[in-house]
């Protein structure tokens, strides 16, 4: 049985600056190409008296160098031993199975989780650590927002387009269309299930290159929102089996860009819908990682993106934004880089736990204690509100 969240008491928090000191490895996750804090983001924090500890090569797959970093002012070493000594670490994936030895009690590491791929006995292993874990799929904002979701979101979706361009192409066995429209020439269609951040910049881009557009969504709330944020006209529906199967059989680019329900995203399309699209036209699941939204998806990697079902192109791989590993890494510092600016100026990130709500619902794990009601659900594990044992001085 959990207890109920109490409130947190006010009390006197140092708010002198202090200077951290931070640890940035090397990602070691499959096909992971970005990297947390760029150089930039670095000489920011040493600029503010920081000091950052980057092991070699952490930034080469986003194309930034270790000279570059040296002069940021950041301490490089050559192995991970060295980073993870820092009481601070920020990494993109989740600390891998390899390195969980090295963190030590009362460490803070801000990451994310990729639930789908968690293993509950790695999971065990962090808790028992007990360090204090930031995932990113649970930070917010002051507004309520997930900044970094939101981000990778953003790129996620104006980079489908951008892939089933490819996709259409000659160069990919494609059916030789432009994705876009051309002066005489019928312009492609574009079906995106889903009415969020990911449909959102999946819907502008393809608008941008001349696109006509069909949106498909549960909530009319959301369907609304979204035509009123893209500012014109473009189709939308509830989901109706025959009426998505009607535009599915024109499409030319379909985006699966739906949020998961209970941990999974709704299978919308079904085999036999995909056995109706027209040849040659491109599925992009951006849902992959949740379990995707058509019956005929599977996980694919960058090695190996695509595969033909029915006639029709997929595309299945699920970490979209490391194929554009330097943008997305930059997106990511800009939001990484203010919080532990703030920390040192609250005094530390554990004091700027007490003053930030968002900060604290980021929090999955706390000095043993799994903290996150989704995860001690998922992984049918005993869990606790941080409040409760931050309130009790735990």
């Amino acid at each position: 049985m959990v207890q109920a969240a109490p409130l947190v008491a006010r009390i006197k928090v140092d708010r002198k600056q202090v200077g951290l000191k931070i640890g940035i490895p090397c990602e070691r996750g499959f096909q992971e190409n970005r990297v947390a804090i760029t150089p930039q983001g670095v000489a920011l924090l040493v600029h503010n008296g920081h000091e950052v500890v980057v092991e070699r090569d952490a930034g080469i797959h986003s194309f930034f160098t270790d000279q570059d970093y040296a002069e940021a002012g950041a301490l490089l070493v050559d192995g991970p031993s060295e980073v993870y000594q820092c009481p601070l670490v920020v990494k993109v994936g989740p600390v891998p199975a390899e390195e969980l030895h090295y963190l030590r009690q009362g460490q803070m590491v801000f990451s994310a989780l990729h639930l789908p791929s968690m293993k509950s006995g790695d999971l065990k292993e962090i808790i028992g650590r007990r360090i204090t874990g930031i995932a990113y799929e649970y930070l917010t904002d002051r507004s309520g927002f997930q900044p970094v979701v939101r981000s990778m979101s953003e790129i996620a979706g104006t980079m489908a387009i951008l892939i089933a361009s490819e996709y259409m192409s000659n160069q990919f066995q494609g059916r030789g269309r432009l994705l876009g429209s051309v002066t005489g020439v019928p312009p492609t269609r574009v079906v995106i299930l889903g009415a969020g951040t990911v449909a959102e910049h999946a819907a502008k881009a393809a608008l941008g290159l001349g696109s006509e557009v069909a949106l498909f969504d549960n909530s009319i709330r959301r369907l609304r929102r979204l035509q009123l944020l893209l500012g014109r006209p473009v189709y939308t529906s509830v989901i109706h089996p025959s009426v998505l199967a009607s535009q599915l059989s024109t499409a030319d680019v379909v985006v699966g860009a739906m949020g998961a329900r209970n941990g999974r995203t709704p299978m919308v399309v079904t085999e036999a819908m995909v056995m109706g699209m027209k040849a040659g036209a491109v599925i992009v699941d951006v849902s992959i990682d949740q379990g995707g939204c058509f019956e005929t998806s599977r996980l694919t990697n960058h090695t190996q993106p695509v595969f033909e079902q029915h006639g029709v192109v997929h595309y299945g791989v699920p970490n979209i934004p490391s194929r554009v590993s330097q943008t997305a890494s930059e997106s990511l510092s800009n939001i990484l880089t203010p919080i532990l600016l703030e920390a040192g100026q609250r005094g530390g990130a554990e004091a700027l736990l007490w003053l930030e709500q968002g900060l604290r619902a980021g929090v999955y794990c706390h000095q043993g204690h799994l903290t996150q009601r989704h995860l001690g659900e998922t992984y049918r594990m005993p869990w606790t509100h941080l409040e409760t044992l931050m309130g009790s001085g735990m």
